[in-house]
């Protein structure tokens, strides 16, 4: 199968699944079309780390030879949930500063709006527990 082909295929099935979550949780509702713009980019630009299902590197608690991580996982499995809206939009625009992240920066690559529809796409792979936290975080963030 094509590249293109089975991109276009993931990006449906992730949207789809988007849909049937989104109705069953009481998390806030999302912006369909940002959500699905973001499952869009999330596809192809983060993807190859994270992978298209959102379940980062099986490893990903093991750090490498040079005391890095491998990406973790963005659904509620892994820890992206624990930070605030703005930690999380400043990590994908400008990279993480932590010796322990290879997390590159998207800010050259992406708009502000680009890594917001990402970010909004992430959490929707979040329980509502998960949501629920993290907007407490945002919100003792937030001045």
């Amino acid at each position: 199968m094509r590249p293109a082909v089975w991109m276009g295929l993931a990006v449906t099935a992730v949207t789809m699944l988007i849909a049937c979550r989104s109705s069953t949780d009481n998390a806030e509702p999302a912006n369909n079309a940002q959500v699905a713009l973001g499952a869009e980019l999330y596809q192809e630009h983060c993807s190859s780390c994270h992978r298209p299902d959102l379940s980062g590197d099986p490893d990903w608690k093991t750090p490498n030879d040079d005391g890095s991580y491998p990406p973790p996982p963005h659904d509620s499995s892994g820890h992206t949930w624990h930070h605030s809206d703005q930690l999380l939009l400043e990590i994908i625009r400008d990279g993480s500063d932590s010796p322990q992240s290879r997390m590159p920066a998207f800010g050259d690559r992406l708009t502000d709006e680009d890594i917001s529809a990402i970010h909004e796409f992430i959490k929707t792979s979040w329980g509502p527990a998960e949501r629920q936290y993290q907007q407490q975080v945002t919100q003792q963030d937030s001045p």
